[in-house]
């Protein structure tokens, strides 16, 4: 094997780390977000402006909930003016005049450790994208749409971190939440596209006869998005529920988008079950095509079951990370797969 089918290789398996890492990071900030970890820390990079958090409230100053809350307030002064700026201003004067943005929890050394170990994770991530990006450079010659993308990607994560620091210091405001986790899927697709590109040139799949396919995949795909959306705004309505009844009670004072969430998910099983049926049918698909095509139905199927599980048995704290993780899972597993099947048309570009 030449060097460089090595160095090909050995891109590969980095970028698909990096992807994997980054869906392992997806899934801690569900556990974050399920255990009300997400103020755990209430300063950002810095945890109680320490590098390593504190472990007991004696560690801290007797003042500490309005030291933290200036900071937060300082911090949000600053971006309520990029709001302004950019003619956001109601968005700007509701940051500015809501008293509960500015309401500091109660030290929890359990909440406290769960969000440090996410913004470690997050860190890590941020290396091995940067890495990705390092290892892209290779191909600037030959292909340098691997090198751009990946610096993009690596871009991105900052701008993912500083997202992160505006969603502590608005006291984990719901609508920067839904950005936040809208703009991971976005970093997911330009890694997986990373990785895609880089393989590209060694796919042998026979791929004559499937533009049904992609139509019907590229229909999931579209079809998937705005139900992760649609998720993230049940979710906001569960954290307003929580905050006055029972878990048990939570499905019950959801309103229309709970009702819409769940009737839409059957729509999307539908959608994979015909697309696992024309795969079915058409016996010379290449199996890898079949194989994907599989995973994506038991994907779907499993967060359906998972919501299922949500709606009659009181929100399970442990099932929401999973039902979050299957979501963005979905939409990684369709993009691969519809690159797959543009393969062909993208080489004889």
């Amino acid at each position: 094997m030449d060097q460089k089918a090595t160095n090909g290789r050995a891109f590969r398996r980095f970028s698909a780390v990096t992807v994997i890492a980054v869906y392992l990071l997806i899934l801690i900030g569900g556990v974050v977000r399920t255990t009300g970890s997400g103020m755990g820390c209430p300063d950002w990079p810095k945890c109680f402006g320490s590098w390593v958090p504190p472990t007991d409230v004696s560690q801290l100053p007797p003042d500490y909930k309005e030291v933290y809350a200036l900071e937060r307030a300082e911090k949000n002064k600053r971006f309520v003016s990029y709001l302004t700026a950019f003619g956001f201003d109601e968005l700007a004067d509701q940051i500015l005049n809501d008293p509960d943005i500015l309401t500091e929890e109660e030290f929890n050394a359990t909440k406290t450790l769960t969000e440090y170990i996410n913004r470690l994770v997050g860190a890590v991530i941020g290396l091995l994208i940067f890495g990705t990006f390092i290892m892209s450079i290779r191909y600037w010659k030959t292909d340098r749409t691997i090198t751009v993308l990946s610096f993009i990607a690596f871009v991105l994560v900052g701008f993912q971190g500083w997202i992160g620091s505006i969603v502590v210091s608005t006291n984990l405001l719901h609508w920067m939440i839904t950005i936040h986790m809208l703009l991971a899927l976005l970093i997911v697709c330009l890694l997986i596209y990373v990785y895609y590109r880089s393989k590209r040139e060694v796919l042998n799949l026979n791929l004559e006869g499937t533009a049904k396919l992609r139509t019907v995949l590229l229909i999931c795909f579209i079809a998937t998005l705005p139900q992760i959306v649609i998720g993230t705004q049940v979710r906001e309505v569960i954290d307003v529920v929580a905050d006055h009844f029972a878990r048990t009670e939570w499905i019950a004072k959801l309103g229309t988008e709970f009702l819409i969430h769940r009737s839409y998910s059957i729509l999307l099983l539908g959608l994979h079950l015909y697309l696992v049926w024309l795969l079915t049918l058409k016996k010379d698909a290449p199996q890898k095509l079949k194989l994907y095509g599989a995973i994506m139905l038991l994907i779907v199927g499993t967060e359906v079951l998972s919501g299922v599980i949500m709606a009659y048995f009181g929100v399970p704290a442990a099932i929401q990370p999973i039902h979050l993780l299957l979501g963005t899972l979905i939409i990684g597993v369709q993009y691969y797969v519809l690159l797959l099947l543009g393969n062909k048309r993208i080489q004889t570009s």
